[in-house]
């Protein structure tokens, strides 16, 4: 609805950039949003946060001159108002109309496509492998990714098509030469980078489990078998096969110190087991995600940090910023992890959330059967993940 022509409204409109909100939200500001899209887009994706306060009111009720006083009432008066819509429009022009009746009000910036192009790397400072670790954070999506870097060599875990030149631009900053781009398995809720770095002279890798799956490109990839290790500089990249949410879930122990998990197993939750074969073949997902966690992940030392490649809204980040945690605090903290496999399987199975967006066109783009242009893609993934398994019924008690 953002391209319709809205009036411009006389009062002078402040607006707020995605980065500055970011800013805002990661200092605990008391953050309140109006959210101006239609009721369905917010149900499925809207910005959250722990102290983030978020209102739906579509745009069409501020159209008419005199606003209904039900609407105004549910407005804020005591504190600054943002407004956010889809690309900037009608967040604009409902902010000019609030601020001409006296409300604290500016605008997001771009709107959602903005809060979309928000992406953050973080140093991880409980890494102790050779070299520096990051993690990517991109809190539209959820979306976490990993740069190392050592010696004047890098490489990037689990990389988006749309921050492809920004894989570069860091490592050239952090005086380093892109050697590696590392998927961990095909994913189902946004575009990989992998194949558009691999284009510009970086090494892309991709796990062999996945080729069965109708990967396309294949041949143009070096492919990750178990127990195969990447050199970036002096640090070690281990490749640990961990199917269950997929057939080809692979994860990455960097140097002993942290295991990039993919989507086997995250800071607050477990994997969900059904993107590839559906429901009928999730219990038999399940059950395998059991022994890859039971067997090659939990037996590593408990202080090895898990870094997955999605967190949710509710996850508290660690003192360092990133969303890591070490193994045996998960183990203790999280009820999944120490039960047996027939009521790990029936846990996993019984409160699934709603598949990703668009997830029926990205696997296919992911495994090259489908081609996307850069602008579609981004339109694409723009929604919530949705690859773990409900956080509500993992949690420890």
């Amino acid at each position: 609805m953002d391209d319709m022509d809205f009036p411009t409204p006389d009062a002078e409109i402040e607006s707020v950039s995605p980065d500055e909100l970011r800013t805002r939200i990661d200092a605990g500001a008391d953050i309140a949003l109006l959210d101006t899209r239609m009721e369905s887009e917010y149900d499925e994706w809207k910005i959250d946060g722990r102290n983030v306060d978020s209102i739906n009111i579509p745009y069409f009720e501020f159209l008419d001159d005199e606003i209904d006083d039900g609407v105004l009432a549910r407005l804020p008066d005591d504190r600054k108002l943002t407004v956010v819509c889809a690309k900037g429009g009608s967040s604009e022009y409902v902010a000019g109309t609030l601020t001409e009746r006296g409300y604290d009000v500016d605008h997001l910036e771009n709107g959602m496509n903005g809060w979309a192009r928000v992406y953050d790397r973080v140093e991880v400072e409980r890494y102790d492998g050779h070299g520096t670790l990051y993690q990517y954070q991109r809190p539209a999506t959820g979306c976490l990714g990993y740069l190392v870097v050592d010696g004047g060599d890098a490489a990037v875990i689990d990389p988006l098509r749309a921050f492809t030149d920004r894989y570069l631009e860091d490592a050239d900053e952090l005086g380093a030469d892109l050697q590696y781009a590392i998927d961990t398995h095909i994913h189902a809720d946004h575009i990989s980078g992998v194949r558009a770095l691999d284009a510009v002279g970086v090494e892309g890798v991709v796990p062999e489990a996945s080729v069965d799956r109708g990967v396309t490109y294949a041949d143009e990839m070096t492919l990750a078998a178990d127990g195969d290790e990447f050199q970036v500089g002096s640090a070690t990249i281990e490749t640990v096969s961990t199917p269950g949410h997929t057939s080809g879930m692979t994860a990455y122990l960097l140097d002993g110190s942290l295991l990039a998990t993919g989507d086997g197993l995250f800071v607050e939750s477990v994997a969900r087991p059904d993107l590839e074969e559906g429901d009928d073949g999730a219990p038999e997902a399940a059950a395998q995600l059991y022994e890859s966690l039971q067997e090659r992940v939990l037996p590593l030392p408990d202080d090895t940090l898990i870094g997955g490649a999605h967190v949710s809204d509710a996850a508290e980040p660690a003192e360092d910023g990133t969303y890591t945690a070490p193994i045996g605090q998960l183990e203790a903290e999280m009820d999944a992890l120490t039960m047996d496999e027939d009521a790990f399987v029936e846990l996993i199975l019984s409160d699934m959330p709603p598949r990703p967006a668009n997830y029926e066109d990205i696997i296919p783009t992911n495994l090259g059967q489908q081609a996307a242009g850069d602008e579609e893609a981004f339109e694409l993934e723009l929604g919530p993940n949705n690859c773990a398994a409900s956080q509500e019924s993992l949690a420890g008690d």
